[in-house]
């Protein structure tokens, strides 16, 4: 600022005066600090500005699992929106499934000194950030709970959706309905098996350990779930989208190919031969309902933690209605 006002013959006042946008400046004043400006490459500090203001940084953090996974890029999107009209900014980051990535990251942002956090918890302890809660930073856990910590959290009806998938193809006369889910570990894919079982039961399907292979997963895995314990199911239910386009991939061109439900959809699903009957869900609503969550803490919610549940619906397309 020192500069501009040099180069525009103005003092440091009138310089702030300008760049904050308040009233007092003649118009060629104004029009000649503007020029300085331009001519130096200025470019205000809006943390430091909202720091002695005692307004925050203007910046919010979210930890994802890995932004390249459209569901993940949608929520992403959906916070953004949100955080644009409250006047903020989102500092985004991928955990990769890693949960001392994710401890990196979230205590990276706290270090910042962001208003706030949107995380997808990659572990399952969370005491880590305890302090930082209890120093008035709002923490609100989206799509998995947080571990050994109480603080908002907004999920998915994951075991709703996949006991939902299991009844439907029962319905349509199948017996032997294999389950393809990802690491147990991670609180969605277990919530989805626990769904599985329980809609199985609900549909007086007998449930069967050996048709049910847990990853994580590949292209490889995959393939050999589905030639091997696999083989025989005449129904098949995938935990998410991604394990979905593995198993598409593995029973290309297959003749017997299983009637299938997947968990999430995905682009261009409704265009394949059949199209894919996928357990979905508003994923723009899960971002936006952490966000507003967020915002509340923000605005003075005291208001205990509380839970969140995006409900989940059966888009039909074809592949789940295959009568065996």
């Amino acid at each position: 600022m020192t500069d501009v006002a040099r180069l525009a013959g103005v003092s440091v006042k009138t310089v702030s005066r300008v760049v904050n946008a308040e009233a007092g400046v003649h118009p060629v004043t104004a029009q000649r600090v503007l020029s300085a400006i331009d001519q130096l490459g200025f470019r205000r500090n809006v943390s430091a500005r909202n720091l002695r203001r005692g307004t925050g940084t203007g910046t919010l953090g979210l930890v994802l699992e890995d932004l390249a996974n459209p569901f993940y890029s949608v929520l992403t999107r959906a916070v953004e929106e949100i955080a644009r009209v409250q006047g903020k900014q989102v500092l985004t980051g991928s955990s990769d499934e890693d949960p001392t990535r994710e401890r990196e990251l979230v205590l990276e942002f706290c270090s910042r000194r962001v208003d706030g956090l949107v995380v997808v918890p990659a572990g399952h302890q969370h005491g880590y950030i305890a302090h930082e809660i209890n120093a008035g930073t709002p923490v609100v856990f989206v799509d998995r709970p947080p571990g050994n910590l109480d603080a908002d959290a907004v999920l998915i009806d994951n075991a709703g959706g996949t006991a939902q998938a299991a009844r439907h193809l029962a319905d349509h006369g199948h017996r032997r309905i294999a389950f393809l889910g990802d690491s147990p570990d991670i609180h969605t894919a277990a919530e989805r098996l626990r769904g599985f079982r329980e809609g199985c039961a609900q549909a007086g399907v007998p449930f069967d350990a050996d048709l049910v292979v847990m990853g994580p997963h590949d292209d490889t895995t995959v393939a050999e779930a589905l030639s091997g314990p696999l083989r025989d199911a005449t129904a098949l239910v995938t935990g998410n989208n991604r394990i979905t386009v593995h198993a598409l991939r593995a029973l290309a061109g297959r003749p017997d190919r299983p009637a299938l439900v997947g968990f999430d959809d995905f682009e261009l699903a409704d265009l394949l031969d059949p199209p894919i009957t996928v357990v979905t869900h508003d994923t723009w609503a899960l971002g936006k309902s952490a966000a507003e969550l967020l915002f509340a803490r923000l605005d003075g919610d005291t208001s205990p933690p509380g839970r969140v549940v995006v409900p989940t619906r059966l888009l039909v397309r074809g592949s789940g209605e295959v009568v065996r």
